[in-house]
């Protein structure tokens, strides 16, 4: 009987074709003339799955962008692994700035240009790959569960209540991610934690309407500077956050924990020349990767108010209004954290205005899997023997909500094994992903589910 690995090398060509059929879907979910563009994506992949021989393979409503669903479930006492994905995609925008049209991929210098390409078209159809490439040869040596969704882009604002619901069905020992990315070309890296988040919307409100700064300036308050006066009370001038309450949930960090960070290379002088700027600014006692990998945050993401034009309007604006959003680490509330900034604002409002704060729809718990957790080791030893070298322990300072949801409503943890890479302009023009990763990332998919079939359940 052929091996997984023949398998896949002689239906390369096939495998590059496929992925160029779904790259040319725009499954755009944040704009509603794509909705349809998103349920054709999930029907390609729903007929993939079919064809890889998954079984009980369906589109499942959700409220929103759908979730295609499959299952083998014929390995009695081995564990049951859910694999995560998504097949929706971000905007194009800019256009003009797209060397070739983003829905018509383009193969060159052994990459796949395309939007959707690293994030994460070719790792969702990667596993597939590996799947089929296991039945094809033998059996797969664990139980499978397949959960695609259509609307991470977005938040996965149906996800929650769509879990929950679904709980039975998606019970799994653990879940593995096909979204994310390896270190670099020749270096792995496994994903331990990632934060979570909130957001609220400030608004300041004075006289009923602008005023003649000239008749009314000095005699009443300013929605501006009482605004300003907020948000600055709300952070030391060192970067210490001075929100009560606000780090009273906060796991500190473990010498474990630091080690494991600071043994990621990391050149400052690299990454301050790569943004433009002239030194990095944070809470003092941590290093650059340790607050933006795991301390959290408050920032202010947007404030306006007044006149905006060019030259002199001699006004007194009647509101002012910021955004904020916070980065969350374990084991921080969303919502506690939005409360304690609701009275941290209401505390230091300045007589004569009014505030009203509202909660935004950005609600993410911070997720983190111990690094010794049985998948993770696995993992762990795959990436070993693919790249020659162990991988790095990483975290993010971004959200993935879905692993959080995984953990409380499934009770799984979710191990992240993805092999897109940092550089390839994910959310941004000219998006790619190299041939090569495509093709390591299905070897190294067959080597961690066979892995994984080592262990019983029984």
């Amino acid at each position: 009987m052929v091996a997984p690995d023949t398998f896949l090398t002689d239906r390369r060509s096939r495998s590059r074709d496929e992925l160029n059929e779904l790259l040319r879907i725009p499954s755009i979910s944040s704009l509603p003339e794509h909705a349809g563009d998103v349920v054709r994506a999930a029907q390609w992949t729903a007929d993939r799955l079919k064809a890889a021989g998954l079984e009980h393979v369906e589109i499942l409503a959700t409220g929103g962008h759908p979730v295609v669903y499959g299952d083998w479930l014929h390995a009695p006492g081995k564990p049951t692994v859910l694999i995560y994905g998504h097949f929706d995609v971000q905007p194009v925008d800019p256009l003009e700035l797209w060397t070739v049209p983003p829905f018509e991929p383009q193969e060159r210098d052994g990459r796949i240009y395309a939007r959707g390409t690293s994030d994460m078209k070719a790792n969702l159809l990667i596993t597939i790959l590996s799947v089929e490439a296991l039945l094809q040869t033998g059996g797969l040596p664990v139980n499978v569960k397949y959960f695609l969704e259509g609307q991470e882009e977005i938040g996965s604002p149906q996800l929650p209540s769509f879990i929950k619901q679904e709980r039975e069905r998606l019970a799994c020992d653990v879940v593995l991610s096909a979204d994310g990315t390896q270190w670099t070309e020749d270096q792995p890296s496994l994903l331990v934690g990632l934060k979570g988040g909130c957001g609220l919307q400030i608004d300041v409100r004075g006289a009923k309407s602008d005023l003649h700064s000239g008749l009314y300036g000095g005699a009443i308050a300013n929605p501006i500077h009482a605004l300003v006066r907020m948000l600055d009370s709300m952070r030391s001038p060192d970067g210490t956050i001075q929100v009560e309450g606000f780090f009273d949930q906060v796991v500190p960090l473990s010498d474990e924990d630091r080690q494991a960070i600071g043994e990621v290379p990391f050149d400052q002088t690299a990454y301050q020349a790569e943004i433009g700027i002239d030194d990095v600014f944070g809470e003092p006692g941590y290093t650059t990767l340790e607050r933006a990998w795991a301390r959290p945050t408050l920032e202010v993401n947007g404030i306006w108010g007044g006149f905006q034009g060019q030259g002199v309007k001699t006004v007194l604006p009647s509101a002012a209004h910021a955004k904020i959003t916070c980065r969350l680490v374990p084991d921080q509330d969303p919502t506690a954290i939005v409360d304690a900034i609701t009275r941290h604002v209401h505390r230091n409002t300045p007589p004569g205005v009014t505030v009203e704060v509202t909660p935004l729809p950005f609600v993410a718990r911070p997720y983190l899997i111990p690094r010794d957790h049985w998948a993770n080791a696995v993992a762990h030893g795959v990436l070993t023997e693919e790249y020659g070298k162990p991988p790095y322990y990483v975290r993010l300072g971004g959200s993935i909500p879905v692993a959080e949801l995984f953990l409380s409503r499934l009770n799984a943890y979710t191990v992240s094994f993805a092999f897109g890479l940092h550089d390839e302009n994910m959310h941004a023009p000219d998006e790619f992903v190299r041939i090569a990763s495509f093709e390591r990332g299905q070897r190294a998919w067959v080597r961690l589910l066979e892995r994984l079939g080592e262990r019983s359940t029984a």
